[in-house]
């Protein structure tokens, strides 16, 4: 199929994506990539009367570490994410996800923004934000707000921004431990496709082995990407064993809420969130072990 008619607008600065989203924010779309929203267009799963492009806008393209947190700006590529060294030194876990995300030839133009924007509970990107708690800046002609990846996301392919508001950047959280590991596992038809199940972890060691801080959760597994602090917080002073990372994984099973396709049941992703959680787990802890 074809898209619907629509009229477009390329937007040259952020203060005309505002104007735009102003004035026809109820009937209009933001495309940057446009590696999910083209398909769905396409399909006429989504039929905006207004494309509004903010590809040529340098102020969002923008990656940098400011103290506590990593700033990525909405239209940076997924690829030169990627392969920012410097970024992933701070941030690794977004590295680790990033090589699941399609492949190669999408993550050249799909974007960070694009993929939080689109909230996918199966999508890499979204997970890590849950699982770092990682905070998305919102922007509209009324001001800007921040919020918390676990507000941001509300439903499948459903966010809590406005139809005036434009994902501006996002601030990903550097963890400060120098013996930290991250890790990301999902398990999907081929690679490439949409994760059945995909799990993520990072974790931070002291000098004796023991976990001082964890951080975990799943994706596919629910209507939206899922965190466990709670769960997570159990693990600190443990060392990370066998039995420690088996309950952990084994306990954020039991609160996924998985449906049942053509692909998989209920029952079955259930079994690979569990499955996935520990091998997350316990790679990120093997990484963090070999850091100095």
């Amino acid at each position: 199929m074809k898209a619907a008619r629509f009229d477009y607008a390329r937007a040259a600065s952020v203060a005309e994506v505002r104007e735009l989203l102003a004035r026809y924010g109820d009937s209009a779309k933001v495309i940057a990539g446009g590696q999910s929203l083209v398909p769905m267009m396409a399909m006429r799963l989504l039929r905006p009367a207004w494309l509004i492009d903010i590809n040529e806008i340098a102020a969002l393209k923008s990656v940098a570490v400011d103290g506590e947190f990593a700033r990525v700006g909405a239209c940076a590529r997924q690829r030169s994410v990627e392969r920012d060294d410097a970024l992933a030194a701070r941030v690794p876990l977004l590295r680790e996800a990033l090589a699941w995300v399609g492949h190669v030839q999408t993550r050249n133009r799909g974007t960070i923004g694009g993929s939080l924007a689109h909230a996918d509970p199966s999508a890499e990107l979204p997970l890590v934000a849950q699982v770092l708690g990682a905070k998305i800046v919102l922007r509209s002609s009324k001001g800007s707000r921040t919020l918390e990846a676990g507000k941001f996301f509300t439903a499948p392919m459903s966010t809590a921004a406005r139809s005036d508001e434009c994902l501006e950047e996002t601030h990903w959280p550097v963890w400060s431990e120098k013996r930290t590991g991250s890790a990301f596992a999902e398990i999907a038809i081929r690679h490439g496709d949409f994760a059945m199940v995909a799990a993520a972890a990072q974790v931070a060691l002291a000098t004796d082995g023991r976990c001082t801080r964890a951080a975990f959760g799943l994706g596919g597994a629910a209507g939206t990407p899922l965190a466990f602090p709670e769960i997570a917080a159990r693990l600190v002073g443990t060392k990370l064993d066998e039995e420690a990372i088996e309950g952990a994984a084994g306990e954020a099973a039991k609160k996924t809420d998985p449906g049942t396709d053509l692909h998989a049941t209920k029952e079955y992703r259930r079994h690979l969130a569990r499955v996935l959680a520990a091998r997350a787990l316990r790679e990120a802890r093997d990484r963090a072990m070999k850091t100095q």
